[in-house]
């Protein structure tokens, strides 16, 4: 059970509180939803109901109990070296746990934490530097002007293109891309993707991440990776992402298994053909299987936006690889925190 206090060196929009009490008196007037979710923090459960994302699958309340949290919490803490006193910027929503958790790793850690309305321009008025935020990649991307105002950033909830990564080359700002998910209370393993040492120079053309402590991973039958973290998991987790193992603490994301495509018996893992394409495609885009006669499945491109030409001539794609056909929509149709659904959009497009 989580005692009803919190560092004493922990700030909110720098303001310093005695009391628990104190605390919820401020964010009563400052985010009803962030008052409510304390009301649950400090409460005498030793568990938190928390939402999904629902970019698996529909969104679903699960519960955390609040000892896993704060493993969590300092987990992070201990592997990026953000102790008390690190000064942190929350601009992502406090609705869904990767929000919530940067609340609570600055309880629990000491933190001088800021909160600005969530949108996707997040540094646009912003002209302090801070040790640390979290962001999403669209974030990310509009923030590049700015980004050196933030030392280290963790980027989760997407996918980070090449070409964001190959912009990342160039700036100070050391960025992390996450793979976890509310039922592992957000990342388990990081992946650096940039400011590499000499050392590490090879990392650049990988895609590996790297476990945290007390973390233990393994394959199915699928190819998809299995989790094991009793600090932050009671039960084993079996994923539906598809992944290639390194080592015992490295992995490979090759994509989501529900997205895999068989096309005449080869299969094919859109998240891969997409890093590929994202260097000649500037609007958002995905690719996907529709049922084929002759092959199954084909592989087809969906862009939103207006009708261009594509030609694949100048990226290293296979023959399996390139898009049999190309459609394009208006708005994709996305989840409540901008997630991309795909099918829901291909509905959208054959619908029409």
């Amino acid at each position: 059970m989580v005692k009803n206090s919190f560092h004493k060196k922990f700030q909110l929009n720098s303001s310093s509180f005695s009391s628990v009490a104190e605390l919820q008196a401020y964010t009563k007037v400052f985010s009803e939803e962030m008052h409510q979710f304390l009301e649950s923090w400090f409460s005498k459960s030793d568990s938190i109901i928390v939402q999904t994302s629902g970019s698996t699958g529909a969104p679903k309340p699960i519960s955390l109990k609040k000892e896993f949290v704060i493993h969590s919490a300092k987990a992070t803490g201990l592997y990026f070296d953000l102790q008390e006193n690190t000064s942190a910027l929350l601009c992502l929503p406090i609705h869904y746990i990767a929000g919530k958790m940067m609340l609570i790793r600055a309880l629990t850690l000491g933190w001088q934490l800021d909160v600005i309305e969530t949108n996707s321009h997040p540094l646009q008025e912003i002209d302090k530097v801070y040790d640390f935020a979290a962001m999403v990649p669209l974030q990310l991307e509009n923030s590049l002007a700015s980004i050196q105002l933030i030392k280290k950033i963790i980027v989760g909830g997407g996918v980070v293109s090449g070409r964001l990564q190959e912009k990342l080359q160039r700036v100070s700002t050391d960025v992390f891309a996450t793979y976890g998910m509310t039922e592992t209370i957000t990342h388990i393993a990081v992946k650096k993707l940039n400011n590499f040492t000499l050392a590490s120079a090879k990392a650049v053309n990988e895609s590996f991440y790297h476990t945290l402590p007390n973390v233990t991973i393994y394959k199915d039958e699928r190819n998809c990776l299995v989790i094991r973290a009793p600090k932050v998991a009671a039960a084993v987790i079996f994923t539906n992402d598809v992944v290639q193992l390194v080592s015992d603490r490295q992995f490979e994301w090759l994509g989501r298994f529900d997205n895999v495509i068989n096309s005449g018996g080869i299969k094919l893992h859109p998240e891969k053909i997409e890093e590929k394409l994202a260097a000649i495609i500037t609007n958002r885009f995905f690719v996907i299987g529709k049922q084929d006669e002759k092959l199954g499945e084909k592989l087809i491109l969906v862009i939103e936006g207006k009708h261009q030409e594509i030609t694949y001539e100048s990226i290293n794609l296979s023959k399996f690889e390139v898009p049999k056909e190309t459609y394009f929509v208006a708005k994709f149709v996305e989840t409540a925190t901008g997630k991309i659904q795909r099918k829901k959009t291909l509905q959208k497009v054959f619908t029409k």
